[in-house]
C-alpha cells in the first residue's frame, strides 16, 4: 500500500532528494509513522534512520534547507539533531546492537534496515516508511505491526525476554504505551515483564520517573499502575503503595483496600486536571495509611494522624526517587497533610470560622485541595455520594464567600509587628507574637473583621489585658 500521505509535510521530500544525492536508503521510522496510522495528530518530533551514515545526511540536508539550520551532533550516540521550524528531526544510522547483562547501554555496529527494526522495543515503533524517489511511501513491515496496531497490541520483535532484558527501561515504555493508547500487552510479553522484574533496578531513577509522569498523565492512570502491579514492577519503585493492598477482617470488621481505592482517585482528578503535582498529590494521599493501621475493639479500624505521616513519606519518597526536592514536592505534601480537611468538614456543619482555618491553611491551594477531595469520592453508595458532593459543593460557595468578604488567602495580618512594638514600647519579644496570634485567631474565628481599625482596637485590648502600657 502507498503510504504517500503520511509524507504530506514538503520537509520529507527534501530529505528523500538529500538522500538520494548521497546514494543513502532511508526511512522515517517509529512514533511518527505509528502516531499518523492511529490518527494521533502530527507529531513534531520524526526520526530518520539511514542505512549508512545518519550524521552525514543530517549534516548535507542542513545545507540544503533554507536558512541552514543547525545540525547538533552526539558522535558517541551515532546520531545528530536538526530543528528546522517547529519540527525537531533525529537521524541515525541503521544498526544492530549486543548488550551486556548489567547495562543497558549497547555495543553498536552499523546493520540493515531489518537489523535496525529487530531492535526497536515494540513492532507498532518498528514501522518504517521509505523516503527515496524509487519506493516513496512504500511501508517496511517485517514484525507485523501494522497487524498488532489494528489489533492494539503492544508486542517486541524478537523474543521478549531478551528485549526487556537487554533495555529494561522497556518494560515501563510497554505499559506506559498501553496506558496511553488503550492497547494490551502481549500474554508473553506480560509474563517477561513479570520475569525481568528485577532487571529494573539497574534503570536510573530519573529515567524511570520519566515513564512514571506520563503513565500519571495519561487519561485513564489506573491502566498503567494496575500493569506495574501485576508484573510486580510497582512493588520495585513505590513500595508505599503496594503496602495499602489488601482487606483485613478482625472481629467482622473490615477497612476499605486502599490501594485500589488509590487508584479510583487518580482517576477521578484525571477527569478534572492536567496538573501532574496534583495527580501525584492523588496518588499518594492515602500512603501514611500502611504504617498507620491500628484495631481497636471499641471502634474498629483507624489510620490516625496518617496525613501527617504521608506527608512525610512524600519527602522520602521524591527523595529515593531522585524527584524535585523544590516547591512542587512541597505542594504535594501539603496537600497530602490536608487531605483529610475539606472531607471532615462535609460530614459536619460547615461553619464560616472552619471554612476560615481551611482557606488561612491551604492559601493558593485551596481549590486543588478540593478537587483532590472531590475525587477522593469513591463511594458506591448513591446517596452518600450525592451527600458528599453537595456538601463540598456548600464548602465551595462558602469559600468564594469567606474570601470575598474576609480576604483569608494568603492572609498578611493587619497590624505589623512594628507597629506593635511601637504602640507599648517593647523590643523584640515574646509578647509580640503572642499579639499578632492573637488577632489572626479573632479574624479566623469571626470576632473582628480582616480591617485595620478592627484589628488595632484588638491590638490594644489584647496588649492591656497582658499588663503592657500604651506608648504616651
Amino acid at each position: 500500500m502507498d503510504y504517500k500521505k503520511a509524507l504530506s509535510q514538503p520537509i520529507f521530500k527534501i530529505i528523500g532528494q538529500t538522500a538520494d544525492d548521497l546514494n543513502l536508503e532511508t526511512y522515517v521510522i517509529g512514533g511518527y509513522v505509528r502516531d499518523y496510522l492511529l490518527k494521533r495528530g502530527t507529531p513534531k518530533d520524526i526520526d530518520v534512520v539511514a542505512v549508512g551514515s545518519g550524521i552525514e545526511l543530517a549534516t548535507k540536508l542542513s545545507s540544503d534547507l533554507p536558512g541552514k539550520p543547525k545540525v547538533s551532533i552526539f558522535k558517541n550516540f551515532g546520531t545528530a539533531m536538526v530543528k528546522y521550524g517547529d519540527i525537531e528531526l533525529e537521524f541515525v544510522g541503521a544498526r544492530k546492537e549486543s548488550y551486556h547483562r548489567d547495562s543497558r547501554k549497547p555495543v553498536v555496529e552499523d546493520g540493515t534496515l531489518e537489523e535496525d527494526q529487530k531492535r526497536r522495543d515494540f513492532t507498532i515503533n518498528a514501522l518504517a516508511i521509505s523516503l527515496n524517489q524509487r519506493n516513496y511511501g512504500a511501508l517496511l513491515d517485517p514484525f507485523k505491526g501494522l497487524k498488532d496496531l489494528e489489533n492494539k497490541l503492544i508486542r517486541t520483535p524478537l523474543d521478549p525476554n531478551i528485549t526487556y532484558s537487554d533495555d529494561p527501561l522497556r518494560m515501563m515504555r510497554a505499559i506506559r504505551f498501553a496506558t496511553q493508547l488503550d492497547f494490551r500487552i502481549e500474554t508473553e510479553s506480560l509474563k517477561a515483564i513479570t520475569q525481568n522484574k528485577d532487571r529494573i533496578k539497574i534503570i536510573s531513577k530519573e529515567r524511570i520517573v520519566e515513564e512514571l509522569h506520563k503513565i500519571i498523565l495519561s487519561k485513564v492512570p489506573s491502566k498503567g499502575f494496575s500493569l506495574l502491579h501485576k508484573t510486580g514492577l510497582l512493588e520495585i519503585i513505590l513500595p508505599e503503595l503496594t503496602a495499602l493492598q489488601g482487606i483485613e477482617e478482625i472481629e467482622g470488621q473490615r477497612h476499605k483496600d486502599n490501594f485500589w481505592h488509590t487508584l479510583e482517585v487518580v482517576d477521578n482528578i484525571a477527569e478534572e486536571t492536567d496538573d501532574l503535582w496534583l495527580r501525584w498529590a492523588a496518588l499518594l494521599h492515602d500512603i501514611g495509611k500502611a504504617p498507620t493501621k491500628r484495631f481497636h475493639k471499641k471502634i474498629g479500624w483507624t489510620f490516625h494522624g496518617h496525613e501527617f505521616v504521608g506527608s512525610k513519606m512524600v519527602y522520602k519518597l521524591f527523595k529515593r526517587l531522585r524527584m524535585p526536592l523544590n516547591d512542587k514536592m512541597k505542594l504535594v505534601q501539603k496537600l497530602v497533610m490536608m487531605s483529610s480537611r475539606p472531607i471532615i468538614l462535609a460530614e459536619e456543619h460547615v461553619t464560616d470560622s472552619a471554612v476560615r482555618r481551611l482557606v488561612f491553611d491551604a492559601g493558593d491551594r485551596v481549590d486543588d485541595l478540593m478537587t483532590l477531595c472531590e475525587a477522593d469520592i469513591t463511594t458506591k453508595n448513591p446517596k452518600k455520594q450525592r451527600k458528599y458532593r453537595n456538601n463540598f459543593k456548600l464548602i465551595r460557595e462558602k469559600i468564594k464567600e469567606v474570601e470575598e468578604r474576609d480576604r483569608i488567602r494568603n492572609f498578611q495580618p493587619p497590624v505589623s509587628g512594628e507597629e506593635i512594638m511601637e504602640t507599648f514600647n517593647l523590643k523584640p519579644s515574646k509578647e509580640i507574637g503572642i499579639i499578632k496570634d492573637a488577632i489572626k485567631e479573632a479574624i479566623l474565628e469571626g470576632v473582628i473583621p480582616n480591617e485595620y481599625e478592627a484589628a488595632k482596637e484588638y491590638m490594644i485590648e489584647k496588649g492591656k489585658s497582658m499588663g503592657l502600657h500604651l506608648e504616651n
